[in-house]
């Protein structure tokens, strides 16, 4: 099913670097798709450091496990292996099974350990994956493999996706400069923890898997785990971070609060929230990047937990679809997050326009301005609740009638 490219799409794709000692495959397996890459290898030189952050649903995939055990086995990485149209998840033995083919295949294939290779899949629920044309595919995007080839990489593993999401940044770790290229997939069934996310990172920094592990964390927690589309989690959400060490001058680093790390640690943030935006500006169906930015609550989580109140609320997200500035939702919203809230000092801002102040609406409220903010494209709300210091942001995207279109007809 082919899909309109989203109105919020970059207007121009940011083209990604090679890495020393990485090159990356496509193939056209036939999974579910035709006439279209579904597999991507990813080929990692010998001594790249693992990390990796999963989702927390409690009906995790195959692959999903697999990935988790080799980051607990000491995060050793070679070769990714994944594929699009089917997710392998909730397929019982049957689908480990195919995790357990697909990793022998490509450690055969590259001459590596098995817990040295990831597996990742996305697509439909509950659906046995046939690993023969995986298998293939394997072979066939290995031969096609180049260091070139971060956007085929970045179009194959898409599903509802409309538009590639790649990120590149540049960082200095004393005297080297080190790249950081990443790509990922998500459009739907977006809601923290993570999301119906794949997201595949590689830096030819020299860190050590603690210290990765970390910087990954943290990451992550402020981007892919502030946004949502639908607030449905996923079984399959995936985001890895390889580390090579092949940049020129590269000096291993141990931990990540090394102050060294000061410049990565901002420049793979910076990445991390650029792939998290990228994914809620192509949510199925959007035509508005919302950011709700809460203060005034208990704590940060507090702020956290009000800000994904109001951005999954479908009044909420109804309204902006409808260019509604019935900020009577958000009062709602609030209420609903189970967190604690001033009523009477609890104060809206709208488009940088003061809309509600301690309770109540603001005397001689003119709501002209914030229903010209509404007809764009980028709608900023925030939102004080006046108990606290807590703050935090997060990201959504409004609900139309394409969101219901796109996942009727989604298994067809």
């Amino acid at each position: 099913m082919e899909h309109k490219v989203s109105p919020l799409a970059p207007k121009s794709y940011q083209k990604l670097p090679p890495i020393e000692g990485v090159v990356l495959g496509t193939a056209a397996a036939g999974i579910k798709y035709k006439g279209r890459d579904d597999v991507l290898v990813i080929r990692l030189p010998e001594g790249a450091a693992a990390a990796g952050v999963f989702t927390t649903s409690k009906t995790a995939s195959a692959p999903v496990e697999w990935c988790r055990s080799g980051i607990e086995k000491g995060g050793r990485g070679r070769v990714v292996v994944v594929n699009s149209g089917n997710s392998n998840a909730f397929t019982g033995k049957a689908g480990v099974a195919t995790v357990q083919a697909t990793v022998m295949e490509a450690a055969a294939a590259v001459g590596c350990d098995e817990d040295e290779v990831y597996v990742a899949s996305t697509g439909v629920i509950g659906q046995t994956l046939n690993p023969t044309p995986l298998l293939t595919g394997i072979h066939l995007a290995l031969n096609a493999a180049a260091p070139d080839q971060w956007d085929k990489a970045a179009r194959a593993i898409m599903t509802t996706d409309t538009y590639p999401k790649l990120a590149t940044r540049k960082a200095r770790i004393g005297d080297a400069t080190v790249t950081i290229n990443g790509i990922g997939k998500g459009s739907g069934m977006i809601a923290p923890d993570l999301a119906t996310m794949l997201v595949f990172i590689v830096t030819d920094a020299a860190i050590a898997v603690p210290a990765l592990q970390g910087l990954l964390a943290s990451g992550s927690d402020r981007s892919f785990n502030a946004i949502t589309v639908d607030s449905d989690t996923s079984t399959s959400d995936t985001v890895l971070l390889f580390a090579t060490g092949t940049a020129k001058s590269a000096r291993k680093i141990e931990r990540a609060d090394d102050p060294v790390l000061a410049d990565f640690r901002r420049a793979l943030d910076e990445l991390l929230l650029d792939l998290a935006h990228q994914v809620v500006k192509d949510g199925e169906g959007a035509t508005k990047f919302i950011r709700i930015e809460v203060s005034g609550a208990e704590n940060e989580k507090a702020a956290r937990r009000i800000g994904l109140a109001i951005a999954n609320s479908p009044l909420v997200k109804t309204a902006i679809a409808g260019e509604d500035a019935n900020w009577g939702r958000v009062v709602m919203a609030v209420g609903k997050s189970g967190e604690a809230a001033d009523r009477d000092r609890l104060s809206i801002r709208i488009g940088g326009v003061d809309v509600a102040k301690n309770g109540v609406a603001v005397p001689g409220y003119d709501e002209t301005p914030v229903t010209r903010h509404m007809k764009g494209d980028a709608i900023d709300i925030e939102v004080d609740v006046g108990v606290g210091q807590g703050k935090a942001t997060v990201w959504t995207c409004d609900l139309t009638y394409e969101y219901i279109r796109i996942n009727a007809d989604y298994r067809s």
